[in-house]
């Protein structure tokens, strides 16, 4: 039988959903691939996708573990995450996906910190795993994935002798999961936790559903590591309504490329550094792979330069659409590529909330003028463990309206434009300088791959701007260097006003960004600051 329930997508209950899980798709399409991994083929189907989630769950339920209760789950992209994913769910657990890049120490911390009561890893990870295991002592169950280590019990071996009976009385359960740690410890997002059946309707299956045509038969390629919060959630969307997931091991563009045309990939999220390294391939490798079969491009975790979105438009069709959102659940706002097109370097329009934009007293500035960007929502939620950063999230006039520490501007349209990370201002002289928009301009140069622009000391003007670059050529000599240098200054001037442009450049062979795509531009930002003897 199959329940139906109507969800609010803007407000307004708009269409009857069916409640949906694996289980529900393995009864009519038991043998329907639901994970595919890209590199090997590897194939899941529905049918074991929910045995192995119900062994899982059962595993865990017999382990004491009860709804509510939390579970760190540490994997690489293993064909083995979503029923691990899965299993939590059904048993109605609150799982944290960690990083599988984490140092000890800082799995230890998550792990830790999110309270959790058993940890599900693998081999790949057992030299960081052998670190961390004396160090938490409230964790109970330990299980790895293809062999053991002491301390240990063997993955396949605990799931072979549990029961793949359905445990009673099913509840949903929910994500915990932890910011990446740009600045200091990273923090869980804890969201209310409604205690609802098993695969009662989300929003953002309805967002799935209305904005981005996903259904029954799409093919989903997902290419960024799936701890982080929007391949995992939007994978577990592909499998509530019933389409196939494919698995990258790790982005490389010509591979996302090839897998598309392989896969007959018809959605697909990325992140703009994926768009911006898919560009700079050259023309004939660009030309070789057929993407036809696209029907939705989706993007989102930082804005995207416009000419990279322009040229991704002219290359792949009015198919490319963006979102901003995060962990938090406090706001929504979507563009599809005509809108996009019609206010060039928006984010869109919000679809959930209201968009407040305000100065430091939490005051509203006119139209145009960039603020911190408030979501007025009833979402609710926490940064677990950190009442002050809780407290930081909110609007300061006590209002109700949250915040992701974001800057923006509407237009007179109600277009949301980011401006950049507030953390990431620069103060240059009195005046506010916004490091994205020279980011945005270098990144589009064709010597460029990757860049970084931040503040630095500066004695009289208290910071300067200053550029990290990775070259597609690495300069060989101080002179090349400086030539360099010198004309990636005067392109970002070509299109700045000069106190926006970098005063100096420094190189190197690589950035340290997360494999999601986002920057750790507090690292480089430390570096420098620590060299001046100061803090920030």
């Amino acid at each position: 039988r199959r329940h139906t329930r109507y969800i609010s997508v803007t407000g307004v209950q708009t269409c009857a959903l069916p409640i949906l899980f694996p289980g529900h798709v393995a009864l009519t399409h038991p043998d329907k691939p639901a994970v595919i991994m890209a590199r090997t083929g590897k194939t899941i189907t529905y049918a074991e996708l929910d045995v192995s989630a119900n062994k899982i769950s059962r595993l865990l339920f017999d382990a004491g573990l009860r709804p509510g209760d939390n579970v760190a789950i540490c994997l690489e992209n293993h064909e083995k995450f979503f029923d691990v994913v899965w299993g939590c769910h059904y048993a109605g657990l609150i799982y944290t996906a960690c990083s599988s890049r984490l140092t000890a120490d800082e799995l230890t911390y998550i792990v830790n910190d999110c309270g959790a009561k058993a940890l599900i890893t693998s081999a790949y990870l057992a030299p960081q795993i052998a670190v961390v295991a004396d160090k938490i002592p409230n964790v109970e169950l330990r299980l790895m994935i293809d062999g053991t280590i002491d301390g240990f019990e063997h993955f396949e071996d605990a799931v072979a002798k549990s029961s793949s009976e359905p445990l009673a009385d099913r509840v949903d359960g929910s994500d915990m999961l932890y910011s990446s740690g740009t600045t200091g410890r990273p923090k869980g997002v804890r969201l209310a936790t409604s205690g609802a059946p098993l695969g009662s309707p989300i929003p953002l299956v309805g967002l799935g559903q209305f904005l981005l045509a996903m259904d029954v038969n799409m093919v989903y390629l997902s290419p960024a590591p799936l701890y982080h919060a929007a391949p995992l959630r939007w994978n577990m969307v592909v499998h509530r309504l019933g389409g196939t997931s494919v698995i990258m091991d790790h982005f490389d563009a010509e591979e996302f490329l090839a897998a598309v045309e392989k896969y007959k990939v018809t959605h697909t999220q990325t992140v703009p550094t994926m768009f911006v390294r898919m560009l700079k391939l050259p023309d004939d490798v660009r030309g070789r792979y057929d993407v036809s079969s696209l029907k939705c491009v989706f993007h989102a975790a930082a804005p995207c330069p416009v000419p990279v979105k322009l040229g991704m438009i002219q290359w792949f069709g009015p198919i490319i659409h963006e979102y901003y959102a995060g962990s938090e659940g406090n706001g929504f706002v979507y563009c599809n590529s005509e809108s996009w097109l019609a206010h060039q370097g928006t984010v869109g329009q919000s679809l959930n909330a209201v968009i407040h934009i305000c100065d430091d007293d939490g005051n509203e500035v006119p139209t145009g003028e960039s603020g911190t960007v408030y979501f007025e929502s009833n979402a609710q939620f926490e940064y677990h463990n950190d009442p002050e950063k809780t407290k930081a999230s909110r609007d300061p006039q006590g209002r109700g309206w949250t915040t992701l520490g974001d800057i923006g501007y509407l237009d007179d349209d109600k277009f949301l434009y980011l401006t950049d990370r507030k953390a990431f201002m620069i103060i240059s002289g009195g005046v506010n300088i916004y490091p994205q928009e020279s980011e945005n301009v270098l990144i589009t140069h064709p010597l460029v791959t990757d860049v970084a622009v931040f503040g630095i000391p500066h004695e009289e003007f208290g910071e300067e701007v200053k550029a990290v670059v990775q070259p597609v050529t690495m300069p060989t000599s101080d002179v090349e260097r400086r030539q360099l240098e010198q004309q990636l200054i005067a392109f970002c001037k070509e299109h700045l006003a000069d106190l926006k442009c970098p005063r100096s450049i420094d190189f190197r062979p690589e950035l340290p960004r997360h494999p999601t795509g986002k920057l750790y531009k507090r690292l480089l930002k430390d570096e420098y600051w620590a060299q001046a003897g100061r803090n920030i």
